[in-house]
């Protein structure tokens, strides 16, 4: 079934729409399949580790809970599309679209390090409107609507007020700094000499901590639509904002810069700075 665009939202620039039926309880079920799979590989001696062509590493867990989530989302909803990282994608020009990245942080996962994620968003003609940031080994969830109330949880709690905070009071958050260039990391340093302090390696992480309002900023740069779809509802469903570098708003076509922030006014001061660098 295809919907009707009614109206756009001006605090968040997507489409008011209503979400599919029982979306929040198939969002559960994604995460709920998600964690047998990493249960079995994760740390395991016996774990096969692959390169794909951009030299990204890929596992078995990547591409099991890639193929159960398609499977899922196929018998659920039939009329959605598929964009994932793993799988070639399906029904793109469809008005629902999902995004999904089964294990983001695969190093990480690779590593035996916990902070790696499973993500998932769903899009109304190419803007997320809901979405799931998954860490299968802590057991957090957070998911984020932009639809509906515009609202964000984490684990089944609804996100409340966050403090304010100035740049100067806020942590920064990104993964690596080998995901800059030279310009992005003269940009960057920036930002982080504004910042209180920086922290590398938290991958998705960091963006539900950014919802929490712990993180106050990350940025970061060489992304793909499916590693920074799934933060978006979370972020803004929160209260916090989300662009690329110049601030516009992110689709599926933009450069792999992102900035989140805590709140809208965080989330200015930092574009600032990144456009001082």
């Amino acid at each position: 079934m295809r919907l009707e665009e009614k109206k756009t939202d001006a605090r968040c620039g997507v489409p008011v729409v209503a979400l599919p039926e029982n979306i929040w309880e198939f969002a559960e079920s994604l995460r709920s399949e998600a964690l047998p799979v990493v249960k079995r590989f994760f740390r395991s001696s016996d774990l096969a580790v692959s390169q794909k062509s951009d030299v990204s590493p890929v596992t078995l867990a990547d591409q099991q809970i890639e193929r159960r989530w398609r499977e899922m989302i196929e018998n659920t909803y039939p009329e959605h599309g598929i964009i994932g990282e793993e799988e070639d994608s399906v029904g793109v020009d469809r008005d629902f679209v999902w995004v999904l990245d089964p294990i983001d942080g695969t190093r990480a996962f690779v590593g035996g390090f916990p902070m790696f994620t499973n993500l998932f968003a769903l899009l109304f003609q190419g803007q997320p409107v809901f979405s799931g940031i998954n860490v299968p080994v802590t057991r957090e969830c957070w998911m984020g609507s932009l639809v509906d109330g515009r609202k964000a949880t984490f684990n089944g709690q609804p996100l409340g007020q966050k403090p304010s905070r100035t740049l100067a009071q806020s942590v920064l958050a990104a993964t690596a700094p080998d995901m800059f260039s030279t310009a992005q990391f003269t940009q960057f340093s920036t930002l982080k000499a504004a910042c209180m302090d920086l922290r590398y390696g938290a991958d998705a992480y960091a963006y539900g901590l950014v919802a929490l309002g712990s993180v106050g900023v990350v940025a970061e740069a060489s992304m793909k639509p499916w590693d920074y779809m799934a933060l978006i509802p979370v972020v803004e469903g929160a209260g916090g904002k989300v662009t690329d570098w110049s601030g516009e708003r992110l689709t599926l076509d933009s450069d792999g810069t992102v900035l989140a922030a805590a709140t809208p006014d965080l989330h200015r001061e930092a574009l600032a700075a990144l456009r001082e660098g």
